[in-house]
């Protein structure tokens, strides 16, 4: 071999072309370093997505939402703050053109039928996170626990943001992927991802499932929502509106 093909000792070369033996302390080192770093991981990326969540909630400029979050997600928030509901806090309302006006807690959310659904997350602007598992209860079974009236045609979701809203006609309220969220993920939801309780409309764009959700009114025809109002589209299949041909999410 020429002289480049030789190992170099001053490079960690030693004799007849082996490496130079590494010590068990050291080896044991790495791998304990290696598993705290996994053990902690969990731990570091929460904190991240807990600063990042607040950080947006508080930014007017709106430039913290270009950050991946945990999975891939972005964080988007339409007010400066957001007020954090815990279980004892929290209620949900049904009302409008139902026969059986109500009210759910946290307890009362999580004592009925969950669903689970895996399914790819697509946000309008561009980023998708595949194979998301979100689970709760049917929001069909809310509205036939409610006694939907004849008249009624659509459904007004409300959130304690205290300015967002969306709205669905009461066939797209009634499919068996749409839901009332409790968990994202395999964990109860964060407070930054819509916690304690969100909208889960699977097949359509995300901005429909609406985050910090508070109220369900079933109404006469459907109300345009916060974004709808400003251009986006109110039936918002993924890859059939806003002018997008992603790839569907069911």
């Amino acid at each position: 071999m020429t002289r480049d093909d030789r190992p170099d000792r001053a490079a960690g070369g030693g004799r007849d072309g082996q490496g130079t033996p590494v010590g068990r302390r050291v080896v044991l080192g790495m791998l304990a370093a290696g598993a705290a770093g996994v053990a902690t991981a969990p731990l570091l990326q929460r904190a991240y997505d807990s600063a990042l969540g607040a950080a947006a909630q508080k930014d007017p400029t709106g430039l913290s939402g270009l950050l991946p979050g945990g999975g891939g997600f972005r964080y988007y928030s339409v007010t400066g703050s957001v007020p954090e509901k815990d279980a004892h806090h929290y209620r949900l309302t049904v009302d409008g053109l139902v026969r059986h006006r109500g009210g759910y807690s946290l307890a009362d959310l999580r004592r009925m039928p969950q669903t689970r659904l895996v399914r790819d997350v697509q946000c309008v602007t561009g980023w998708r996170v595949p194979g998301t598992p979100f689970e709760g209860v049917r929001l069909s079974a809310l509205l036939d626990a409610a006694g939907v009236r004849p008249e009624a045609r659509a459904v007004r979701f409300t959130c304690f943001d205290g300015a967002y809203s969306e709205s669905l006609t009461l066939e797209q309220a009634r499919r068996d992927d749409v839901l009332v969220a409790l968990r994202m993920q395999d964990k109860p939801l964060a407070h930054a991802h819509g916690g304690p309780v969100r909208l889960y409309v699977a097949p359509m764009y995300f901005y429909k499932s609406a985050k910090w959700l508070s109220g369900i009114t079933v109404t006469e025809q459907v109300e345009p929502g916060y974004w709808e109002d400003r251009g986006y589209d109110v039936d918002a299949w993924v890859g059939r509106s806003n002018g997008r041909d992603d790839a569907p999410t069911t």
